[in-house]
């Protein structure tokens, strides 16, 4: 049988990120998981592309539109199952037993979606703190977001409506139309630039402002164009 996981990373000028990125997915290759790399370009200038292919990626491009990237990314995969990372995360050690486990014990079914424990790549009490709020946000009220990766049998995928085109809120969209969404108990690393670029408490409430401004029905676009400020 085909290694059952497409990993699908959205990539805009991600060079810096993405060896380190790809680099942790060697043990799941090593494991049999990984049937195939799909990178879902936005229009790199940088050596973004030439990391992909030669890391053997299958490229997709287009408009730079996070969840537009996903959806053409999703599309294009293989696999049984997906395991969607932003190219700045990085899954720690072991991850592929957890996740081969995971698998296993949906055996014969479709399977259950499950997320990682986010940490940032920064030590200190701030950091501790929004990772631990966002974990609890996912675990609570069941919304993960991107950067905490998410794993996911593709027929589930694609029964809850694929990723939405849009360039803001395409994690949240979509975990909200799944069901039994698992915390799989291994840390995804991320960046934690917009942090320590914006600060930690303005940066996390403006998050949670965004988040509650789409609950309210904002439009991504609007979402997008003031996050990026």
């Amino acid at each position: 049988m085909p290694a059952p996981i497409t990993v699908v990373i959205p990539t805009l000028n991600a060079a810096a990120e993405l060896p380190r990125c790809l680099e942790a997915l060697m043990e799941g290759l090593a494991e049999g998981l990984i049937r195939e790399l799909v990178i879902s370009d936005g229009g790199s200038g940088d050596a973004t592309l030439q990391l992909a292919e030669e890391a053997g990626a299958e490229l997709v491009s287009g408009a730079a539109s996070r969840g537009g990237q996903l959806r053409r990314g999703c599309a294009a995969a293989r696999g049984e199952w997906l395991l969607v990372l932003h190219a700045d995360t990085q899954l720690a050690p072991g991850w592929a037993a957890v996740v081969a486990a995971h698998l296993q014990a949906g055996a014969g079914d479709v399977g259950q979606p499950g997320y990682f424990q986010l940490k940032f790549r920064t030590k200190g009490a701030w950091p501790a703190w929004v990772a631990g709020w966002a974990n609890f946000r996912a675990r609570v009220f069941g919304l993960p977001y991107g950067d905490q990766g998410l794993l996911i049998p593709r027929a589930v995928y694609v029964s809850a409506g694929e990723y939405p085109d849009q360039p803001l809120m395409e994690d949240v969209a979509l975990v909200r139309r799944l069901t039994g969404l698992t915390a799989l108990p291994i840390t995804a690393l991320t960046s934690a630039a917009r942090y320590q670029r914006d600060g930690w408490l303005l940066r996390g409430a403006g998050n949670l402002w965004t988040l509650l401004r789409y609950f309210l029905g904002a439009e991504p676009d609007k979402l997008a164009r003031d996050y990026q400020k």
